[in-house]
């Protein structure tokens, strides 16, 4: 005789442990990839700004007056240098895992993080430079 299992129309539910939706603060490394991740809102806030001081420039200089006057207002200062930590601290981040995402070998043997990160550093400074120079009037 053909013994057949006995199946019941609910399935008994699992322990599972709660876990707090605070979990990623208890360690230094969950909370940089948080911050990491929400990092890239600055870059899409920046983004936004770009494209709504370019609509400002189309409607003629006094809307655009107004758009840097409202620029000036310290609440807006506040949110552009917070904004931009968080800017700075994605571009790092980001380099600095361009090793793990890339990793490039030359005679058989793996670069070392160092020599790949390095040229992103480099020619964010070279460019950090230029821009700084035209900016600043340089002739």
């Amino acid at each position: 005789m053909k013994e057949t299992a006995n199946y019941t129309l609910y399935h008994p539910r699992w322990y599972r442990k709660r876990v707090s939706t605070y979990w990623w603060t208890r360690q230094w490394k969950y909370l940089k990839f948080i911050l990491r991740e929400l990092s890239s809102l600055s870059v899409a806030y920046f983004v936004f700004l770009m494209l709504y001081m370019l609509h400002t420039l189309s409607q003629g200089p006094r809307s655009y007056a107004e758009f840097q006057e409202w620029l000036r207002s310290p609440s807006m200062i506040v949110i552009n240098l917070i904004s931009f930590v968080f800017v700075i601290y994605h571009t790092i981040t980001w380099f600095n895992l361009t090793p793990r995402a890339m990793p490039l070998r030359m005679g058989g043997k793996r670069l070392p993080d160092w020599m790949i990160a390095a040229p992103n550093y480099v020619v964010w400074i070279i460019v950090s430079v230029v821009i700084a120079w035209f900016l600043l009037g340089g002739n």
